[in-house]
């Protein structure tokens, strides 16, 4: 069985789950490459607009790194790892879909490192997480130190990181590292609810916003607004541009097509 597996839900809306919740869904070398794969046919499938990332279970999201994996590893296999792990997370990163992440259990180290990769973060109510690295006295590898201080601010990711402190999903809200946080048994329905809004939105325009908000947010604001201006022109010469004045002008809904 593949430690990876993924599902439409619809026609528009696909989730991807971790399947190790023997290991607490962590990184194995096995689960990076199942993920890789099902990336590949995610990728493929263009009627995919939005993607869900969760865990099997209602223990864990992803605990991180497979420690047990790494104790037989050699400096230079840890090394290679961590990067695989890094490289994984940033492919998630640049997907050209929206993603949202139902952290529907613990979610450390690596774990919370690939929910800071997706676009939006929803938790269970029960849900533990943290950047807990220097506990074992490492740092975050895979984009943690960046993206987390991009997130909720410099001092505050300091604060987390260098204290490895775990934080509970009331925490988490208050901070601003998830958007909200339900019952583990709503968990997957609200995160279908959410990319539904968004997969039913323009797939163009949806793509060109996020490009736009990620390519400019650590820019000065003159060349963000020609990042926008960029990404916006994509959206003018398009079939659904067309079709979503025509949809105002007779009361109804559009109907995107991507084109």
């Amino acid at each position: 069985m593949s430690t990876v597996t993924w599902e439409k839900q619809n026609e528009h809306v696909a989730v991807l789950t971790l399947n190790r919740p023997e290991a607490a869904n962590a990184f194995s070398k096995q689960l990076i490459a199942d993920f890789h794969k099902a990336l590949n046919d995610i990728e493929e499938d263009e009627s995919i607009r939005a993607l869900i990332i969760t865990g099997e279970g209602d223990k864990a999201f992803c605990a991180g790194a497979d420690l047990k994996e790494r104790r037989s590893m050699t400096q230079d296999e840890v090394v290679k790892t961590v990067q695989s792990i890094g490289d994984l997370v940033s492919r998630v990163g640049h997907l050209k879909v929206p993603t949202i992440a139902a952290i529907n259990g613990a979610a450390f180290g690596g774990g919370l490192e690939l929910t800071l990769a997706c676009d939006i973060r929803i938790a269970s109510d029960h849900a533990k997480m943290g950047l807990t690295e220097t506990s074992l006295a490492i740092i975050p590898g895979a984009g943690g130190t960046q993206r987390l201080a991009k997130l909720i601010g410099l001092a505050k990711a300091k604060y987390y990181i260098l204290t490895a402190k775990r934080m509970t999903s009331d925490e988490a809200k208050h901070i601003g590292l998830i958007e909200d946080h339900v019952s583990n048994d709503e968990l997957l329905n609200e995160a279908v609810e959410l990319a539904n809004s968004i997969a039913s939105n323009g797939p163009i325009g949806v793509q060109a916003a996020k490009q736009a908000i990620d390519a400019g947010c650590e820019q000065d604001l003159a060349t963000g607004l020609q990042i926008e201006r960029h990404h916006y022109m994509k959206t003018i010469p398009t079939e659904d541009r067309l079709e979503a004045l025509e949809a105002f002008g007779e009361k109804r809904k559009p109907q995107f097509k991507g084109k």
